[in-house]
């Protein structure tokens, strides 16, 4: 192969380095000729190489499993942040990684949800191939945590045919584990039945999808890795969670899955969210009032009772830089960043436009 000259060569199966600084040198055309290559079989190649060279590199995909056990136990004092990147997601990693090499940090979350996967074009393979990229870019060796967010049940699409909605996110989850994702979000909480008389009932069709989706992972997971998985109990946007309802998921969960099998390390609620923030009319967002003690009640009882890391905030880039600290203060053991990260990009795209046309007029 004539584009690894120099850098990179294949023998027996394996990747082996040439020359690591060529290789980061190089690292931005190998990922524009993979991400832009029109022929799919030759895309697909090209981020399958790029991906094992990011490897040998010492960008290694990564469980966050280990760390959220520990969690469990009583650790804590600091919330993991997961970016969900929908586009220019080589560029907006790289200066991720930048910043994290700065603060000498590591435990960091890049994701992509089952509907982002969809609009933006962006594959498993294409987006763990493009973040691992960035990572040898920068000159960052470690982990890498890559997660499938919100790998959610369409419930209009469940009621409708529940054979073909599940066997279309367990093709997604097989993908995922495919291209080195191991962590995953499986959200069924928008199965959940309110007509159901008990909290059990409610949460029965949520944690029985879960925990139907769990034992698949863990069937699928590579030799020496255990995934990270995460459950959700309610859809981000509606009431509060309460302890009751996370622990009629949780119980219910437990006794669904299979006893040899390791569960969910942390769980998904709603505290005051919504994704995307909600926009007023003269287009700017709504100033949203989060409830912390719900966050800090709901991590708690997760850790004492169950063992998981803590709750998970979804929904949270809108919110106003002072309520960062209260995640950790509050025990909240994840925070979900997204829009707020394309309202960044569309700043740069505009102030670049400017720029280009400032030029072409001089």
């Amino acid at each position: 192969m004539e584009w690894l000259k120099g850098i990179a060569e294949i023998k027996d199966g394996s990747v082996l380095i040439k020359d690591k600084a060529a290789v980061r040198n190089k690292m931005d055309s190998l990922i524009y000729d993979a991400v832009f290559e029109a022929d799919d079989e030759k895309r697909k190649a090209r981020f399958l190489i790029v991906k094992e060279i990011a490897k040998a590199c010492g960008a290694v995909p990564a469980s966050i499993q280990g760390l959220y056990e520990e969690l469990g136990k009583g650790y804590r004092g600091f919330t993991v942040p997961a970016m969900n990147i929908r586009g220019l997601t080589y560029d907006t990693a790289k200066a991720v990684f930048r910043k994290a090499l700065k603060m000498n940090a590591g435990a960091m979350l890049f994701e992509i949800a089952r509907s982002e996967i969809g609009y933006t074009k962006q594959r498993p393979l294409e987006y763990s191939t493009v973040v691992l990229a960035a990572a040898v870019k920068e000159g960052y060796e470690g982990p890498v945590f890559i997660q499938g967010d919100h790998f959610q049940f369409v419930r209009k699409n469940y009621l409708s045919d529940a054979n073909a909605e599940t066997t279309y996110v367990k093709g997604l989850i097989a993908e995922a584990i495919d291209a080195e994702f191991y962590n995953i979000d499986i959200d069924s909480s928008t199965l959940v039945d309110l007509s159901k008389g008990s909290l059990k009932e409610q949460q029965a069709p949520n944690y029985t999808v879960t925990a139907d989706m769990t034992s698949l992972i863990r069937s699928l997971e590579p030799k020496g890795v255990t995934i990270s998985v995460g459950g959700e109990i309610g859809e981000i946007g509606g009431k509060n969670s309460t302890v009751d309802e996370m622990s009629a998921f949780l119980s219910g969960f437990r006794e669904t899955l299979d006893k040899k099998l390791t569960g969910i390390s942390k769980i998904s609620v709603q505290s005051g969210t919504t994704h995307g923030g909600v926009v007023l009319p003269d287009g700017t967002l709504a100033k949203v009032k989060i409830d912390f003690d719900t966050l800090r009640s709901l991590s708690d009882a997760a850790r004492k009772e169950y063992g998981l890391s803590g709750a998970v905030q979804h929904g949270a880039s809108t919110l106003p830089e002072e309520a960062f600290i209260k995640f950790p203060e509050t025990g909240t053991a994840e925070v979900h960043l997204a829009t707020g990260f394309q309202n960044i990009k569309k700043v740069v795209v505009h102030a670049c436009r400017s720029q280009k046309a400032h030029h072409d007029r001089a």
